[in-house]
């Protein structure tokens, strides 16, 4: 299901909910099939709704199709799970879903807007270089807290 078109205005995010989590979940495995552990769709919902709701999905009304997890700080805004379903990759869904995001976040007040991408994953940097993202040489380092 890949063309050029616009996706329909009747897909656009809207908050998540409960009972969207087996969908999510699907979704999430689909796109993101590393996701073990720490960062399971169950422990990221999770810890997501015990801090914010900052969790939107988009409903075709039979699957969940996108996602988009929104994190702020008062001072950075953060993008994560960033997610279109395959088959509807390549038809504006993405785009839609980021500006959705960086509205969303403009709205709280934040000013400046990051994310994350692994190394080689250039179509992906490329994606987000037609949004107006910019490569910023950083050094990204984490630390596990879970033993």
């Amino acid at each position: 299901m890949t063309t050029t078109s616009s996706p329909s205005p009747a897909l656009s995010p809207r908050q998540y909910r409960d009972t969207d989590f087996p969908r999510l979940r699907e979704l999430w495995l689909r796109c993101f099939p590393d996701y073990t552990g720490y960062n399971a769709p169950e422990v990221i919902v999770a810890n997501k709704l015990a801090v914010d709701d900052l969790l939107y999905v988009i409903d075709d009304g039979e699957a969940l199709i996108g996602s988009c997890m929104i994190g702020y700080d008062g001072h950075r805004g953060w993008l994560y799970s960033i997610a279109v379903a395959p088959e509807y990759q390549g038809e504006g869904l993405g785009k839609r879903v980021v500006e959705f995001a960086v509205a969303r976040l403009r709205e709280l007040g934040c000013v400046k807007v990051n994310l994350q991408i692994r190394a080689g994953n250039d179509s992906v940097a490329a994606f987000y270089q037609t949004l107006g993202f910019d490569l910023e040489e950083r050094i990204s380092m984490g630390m596990r807290l879970d033993g």
